[in-house]
């Protein structure tokens, strides 16, 4: 990247900034103050600089309500676009969101890869291939930086499995990790030039990545060039001189990590040498330059794009995302989307997740946005009062029958009580989940003075019948219900490896309780504060949880089946819930949780016009998917989720989603499903094999392949031509409306010479045109698509020969075919 002038007088700034810090100076502003935030050094000129998580909100330093964050649709949703463009104008709003919270990096994006569909932490990254994982990210770091706010890539590198994060060495032959999980990384670095990177928990190849001078200093920097700071991942970093000689830059959160005092003492010691220290103070320095908080260095954005409209992106991007795998003809031979809502139609809304949709996926990624449009509520307000189709809900089967956070009819607050029991502060809940990590409490409070905190408030329910209430969490607990006690004990840890999950694990239920619809009850559950002072991770962590009356399933998928019986059209929306999908833990299967399989079946049974709308981060089974009439997957689709719904459901917008991971028919067909590690070592045995490399390599046929979704006009690709650099596409829109058709250009090696897969995507573009009109679409191929890391030379090299150069709509999808010679 080209130095300019104002790069010049930032690192001008940054070199004076430096030579007037003395050891002790520069060792703490390496440590971080606090959970978020490094330390201000007002003698150059030096402000605060503050971080936050941000894959799809901005969480900001305190995770409140009181600070609403847009939450735009997961990550996977945003990769199932296919679009750079649409992932820099998301990565702007998040700009636009930090500066209102006064952060100055998002700790994201999260770029590794979909090794495995049964990772829990699927739903924040973007796809299985490390191309359009590169180019996604590329655009949302790219657009994040627009708004002169910092990224964090992350996470630096082979995390793709949360089973003993901390501590897993993931075992990586050379090849596979150039071409597949370091890609991504390298890509970002070249085409957006990333001001930050994080590394991660785990090892890779038996270096733990924070002390990796192999993979940070020599290939992430003097490789790819890398001129940003280097993060640990949270309580990541473990050693003084192991760090420090790694290219570890920062050791979060602070203020008790392994740099500060000790990094100066090392130095001091002869065991670092200070130009170790220099150097990643360096860094620090011009991160801060670039985001204007070092007096006198010019900020690399001075003007920030125009404001957003968070809900209407939010809202954009989950209908972009929507990947319509399955539509078939109806009555009157038209295909079962867009509904048929003209007056007198009647739709039966079926399902738990229609009227308490899971819009993000749980973890450091969650927020609390403003608001929350279900699939119901999305519906309702488009269809109702008008002359249009009538809706009816019925609930059908519960995706799962254990007690959740306190959600719907509960209005809480979270009291913190000193030892003489006087408050300290308090705070609002949208939920009964308390998550509070360093500075997260409520103004006034300390965790050296909070000895309770009281969730309080009351609840109305929704439905007469017996109400269960429990917790979740380690510690001691007091819960009260209609003002009498009704539970008290303690909760002890068990065999949870992490943190997070024990924080989502198995709920405990307390006490059941019979109330009636719509009448108040006082709720109230007291946990005693354990003293985390001297943890160098201070969080409190527990839930009040609640769990309404349980009809047999049986009962509710009956009722489900009356009402799609009397419908028109059937609309079924299965869900995952924060059990099968979060941060902390792998998945065991891909089977969507409770009866909902069952419901389904039912409803298509009586109703041949049943479109299932499946709520779900990552690959789910759908063993009834040829018994339906439509499938539309929905991800995690963000908070105006119910509202971009009934936009495609009636037609208002087309799904513009095509799989950035292949969906298999069942969980035995999944290539890669080994992410348990064996004495601590997980083995990458698929090497180059992973996602639709590997299931093209096992003549597997996919439910539904890397690629593939469906819009509501047709496409016929006219004709291709190529050269070895780009290649050339054009296609007609020979539907009745328009819509746009997302082109990928595949290789294909013929009579290979070395080890490659069958095909591999080598670029896209998204078009768009009107009934009857032709696009002409240049596709760059970069020279990156024909070459393999040579392991011998340790070097990439370029492979000659025939190759088939295919125009495809998906991976299992060829349209058009070229010939290529290099």
């Amino acid at each position: 990247m080209a130095v300019t002038d104002a790069d010049q007088v930032r690192n001008d700034v940054v070199e004076a900034a430096l030579g007037k810090l003395d050891l002790d100076t520069k060792a703490r502003l390496l440590a971080g103050q606090d959970m978020w935030s490094l330390p201000a050094v007002p003698e150059i000129g030096l402000k605060s600089l503050v971080m936050s998580d941000g894959p799809i909100g901005v969480r900001g330093v305190r995770w409140t309500a009181d600070d609403p964050s847009i939450a735009l649709p997961s990550p996977t949703a945003l990769a199932a676009a296919w679009d750079p463009g649409l992932a820099r104008r998301a990565g702007r709003l998040l700009a636009q969101e930090a500066r209102r919270k006064g952060v100055h990096v998002l700790l994201a994006p999260t770029v590794n890869l979909h090794r495995s569909p049964l990772g829990g932490r699927h739903f924040e990254c973007y796809s299985e291939d490390p191309h359009l994982t590169g180019a996604v990210g590329g655009g949302y770091v790219n657009g994040v930086q627009d708004g002169g706010v910092g990224t964090t890539v992350k996470h630096f590198v082979g995390n793709d499995a949360e089973t003993e994060r901390f501590t897993v060495d993931s075992v990586i032959a050379p090849r596979p990790l150039r071409e597949l999980y370091l890609a991504p990384f390298e890509a970002i670095v070249a085409n957006a030039h990333p001001w930050g990177i994080m590394t991660a928990y785990n090892r890779v190849n038996g270096v733990t990545m924070t002390e990796n001078t192999h993979l940070v200093n020599e290939v992430l920097r003097a490789e790819w060039g890398f001129d940003g700071y280097n993060v640990s991942d949270w309580m990541a970093a473990r050693s003084t001189t192991g760090d420090i000689l790694g290219g570890m830059d920062v050791a979060m959160p602070g203020p008790a990590t392994v740099y500060g005092a000790p990094l100066a003492d090392a130095v001091r010691a002869g065991e670092v040498p200070e130009s170790a220290v220099d150097e990643a103070v360096r860094n620090v320095l011009r991160l801060a330059a670039r985001v204007g908080v070092l007096e006198g260095a010019p900020a690399v954005v001075g003007e920030v794009p125009a404001a957003i409209d968070g809900q209407a992106l939010a809202r954009e991007i989950a209908a972009r995302g929507f990947v319509l795998v399955r539509n078939e003809p109806v009555s009157g031979g038209r295909p079962a989307l867009p509904l048929d809502a003209s007056a007198g139609r009647t739709v039966a809304l079926i399902g738990a997740a229609a009227r308490d949709a899971r819009v993000l996926g749980g973890g450091s990624a969650t927020v609390f946005p403003e608001r929350i449009i279900s699939p119901l509520d999305g519906l309702v307000a488009t269809l109702q009062g008008s002359s249009t189709a009538a809706l009816t809900f019925t609930v059908g089967a519960d995706p799962s029958d254990e007690l959740v956070p306190a959600d719907k009819g509960f209005e809480l607050r979270a009291v913190c009580r000193d030892a003489s029991g006087a408050v300290l502060g308090e705070g609002s809940l949208p939920t009964g989940q308390v998550q509070w990590i360093g500075d997260d409490l409520p103004a006034g409070v300390t965790y050296e003075t909070m000895v309770s905190i009281e969730v309080t408030g009351s609840f109305v329910p929704r439905e007469s019948g017996e109400h269960a209430f429990g917790t979740r969490g380690l510690g001691a607990f007091a819960l009260s219900l209609g003002g009498e006690r009704v539970w008290e004990g303690v909760q002890p840890m068990g065999d949870e490896a992490d943190p997070f999950e024990a924080f989502f694990g198995a709920p405990n239920e307390r006490a059941r309780i019979t109330l009636a619809q719509d009448e108040a009850v006082e709720v109230s559950l007291t946990y005693q504060v354990p003293d985390v002072t001297t943890l160098p991770l201070k969080a409190i962590m527990f839930s009040f949880l609640h769990l309404g009356p349980q009809r047999p399933a049986d009962e509710l998928i009956a009722e489900a089946v009356e009402a799609a019986r009397a419908a028109d059209t059937a609309v079924v929306v299965v869900a995952t819930t924060e059990r099968v999908e979060s941060e902390g833990f792998d998945r065991k299967d891909l089977a969507l949780p409770g009866r909902q399989d069952d419901l389904v079946r039912a409803v298509a049974a009586v109703n041949p016009n049943t479109v299932v709308v499946v709520n779900a981060g990552s690959p789910v089974e759908l063993p009834w998917r040829d018994e339906v009439a439509a499938v539309l997957l929905t991800w995690f689709p963000g908070q105006e989720g119910g509202a971009a719904l009934a936009d495609v459901l009636l037609g208002e917008a087309e799904p513009g989603g095509r799989l950035p991971t292949t969906w298999p028919a069942r969980f035995t067909d999944a290539p890669v499903t080994e992410v348990i590690p064996a004495e601590g070592r997980l083995e990458y045995t698929e090497g180059l094999f992973i996602g639709y490399r590997a299931y093209e390599k096992h003549g597997i046929a996919p439910a539904y392949p890397f690629g593939h979704g469906l819009g509501y006009t047709d496409w016929t690709y006219e004709s291709l031509e190529v050269t070895s650099e780009r290649a050339k596409v054009r296609v007609t829109n020979t539907g009745t409306r328009p819509g746009r058709e997302t082109v990928q250009v595949y290789l294909a090696p013929l009579a290979d010479a070395v080890e490659r897969p069958a095909s591999w995507l080598a670029g896209f573009a998204s078009v768009a045109a009107g009934p009857g009109e032709s696009v002409d679409v240049e596709i760059p191929l970069p020279e990156r698509a024909f070459e393999i890391w040579d392991e011998t030379a340790r070097a990439w090299r370029r492979i000659g020969g025939a190759y088939e150069v295919r125009a495809s709509h998906s991976h299992g999808d060829t349209r058009l075919t070229a010939a290529l010679e290099l």
